[in-house]
């Protein structure tokens, strides 16, 4: 129970407009404020998020860490462990080629690390207090991350 997992891993990708680029997507953020320069209507989509977990997740941080070179910045961990990194250009990823129809887009991927068991925590329902020494601290998640995934830290 006291080995690390990732628990889940949230691509969000901005593609700035509404229209084909979105419908495939499952599912669609929509803009907060109308903002004349860029032609963006409060409302709008303009935004996809996908979640990916278990061995899905695992495969997808296998293609995409070697477009940032196995590297993420020790600043990009936060308190529970947890770590984000941005991908200017999703034609860098192994495997996807240039589309002139869709154009090119980057996209922010965000990976949930935690421990089994910690969902008695953030469950709707007969939430319970975990102790001090379940949660995953900072130092433990760059350990895993480092052993598991072959990413250097700097």
């Amino acid at each position: 129970m006291l080995k690390p997992r990732i628990e889940k891993v949230v691509v969000n990708l901005n593609v700035g407009k509404s229209g084909e680029p979105l419908e495939k997507a499952s599912v669609k953020k929509k803009a907060r404020k109308t903002i004349r320069d860029f032609g963006l209507r409060k409302g709008e989509s303009i935004a996809c998020v996908v979640t990916l977990r278990k061995q899905a997740a695992i495969d997808f941080l296998k293609k995409v860490l070697p477009v940032v070179d196995n590297r993420i910045s020790r600043s990009s961990f936060d308190r529970q462990g947890n770590f984000a990194f941005g991908i200017k250009e999703h034609i860098e990823i192994a495997g996807v080629k240039y589309d002139p129809d869709v154009g090119i887009f980057g996209m922010d991927v965000c990976v949930s690390v935690n421990r089994p068991g910690h969902r008695v925590k953030i469950r709707r329902k007969q939430k319970t207090h975990i102790g001090s020494k379940h949660l995953l601290m900072p130092d433990e998640s760059v350990i895993f991350v480092k052993q598991t995934l072959g990413v250097e830290i700097v």
